[in-house]
């Protein structure tokens, strides 16, 4: 029954458009940084146990040079563009360190199967980054806004809601949108 609830309710967010009090402009960004929170689960169910550390320099470095590469093409400012896909970098391990601190804790909890990092995971994570560089050239004006920091607030509490996301999960979106706002 629990689990027809969770795709009932995965299906409508599918569906149901962003709600009117969140920003439009800022809702698809935000509802992708949230995606990407999430995929960290599966990063540690595929890295716990494993010889693989949570912090990956290497990895996390060709994702910073590749958005960095990217940026300009979009019109972005390469800087800005790393310090926000940083804060996706951090955020992600925060949720990865968390979940292996309640593993290691309540061993029941953890995951059942381990999935594959290079075949199953890091292509949905590239697929997110491609949609948050999309999205924050697209969102450009409404990040450099006043009101910004204030519309980013509300929009990323209604995208925790309308995901449900835990406390741990909760964090890590609002460090991973921490540095969405810009005032250039």
């Amino acid at each position: 029954m629990r689990l027809r609830v969770l795709c009932t309710a995965s299906l409508l967010l599918l569906v149901l458009p962003a709600p009117a009090s969140a920003s439009p402009g800022l809702w698809p960004l935000t509802d992708l940084a949230a995606q990407r929170v999430q995929i960290a689960d599966k990063v540690a169910a595929a890295k716990f146990g494993t010889p693989s550390p949570i912090d990956d320099p290497v990895r996390e470095q060709q994702i910073l040079d590749s958005v960095a590469a990217k940026a300009p093409g979009l019109g972005l400012d390469p800087s800005a563009v790393v310090r926000f896909f940083r804060d996706q970098i951090e955020a992600n391990k925060v949720v990865q360190r968390g979940l292996y601190a309640l593993w290691t804790e309540h061993p029941g909890t953890r995951p059942p199967e381990r999935p594959d990092l290079g075949t199953e995971v890091r292509p949905v994570i590239d697929r997110l980054n491609a949609g948050l560089l999309t999205e924050l050239a697209e969102t450009r004006d409404a990040r450099a806004r006043r009101s910004c920091d204030v519309r980013l607030a509300v929009t990323v509490r209604l995208v925790d809601a309308r995901r449900g996301l835990d406390r741990l999960h909760s964090g890590a979106l609002s460090e991973a949108v921490a540095s969405a706002c810009s005032r250039s």
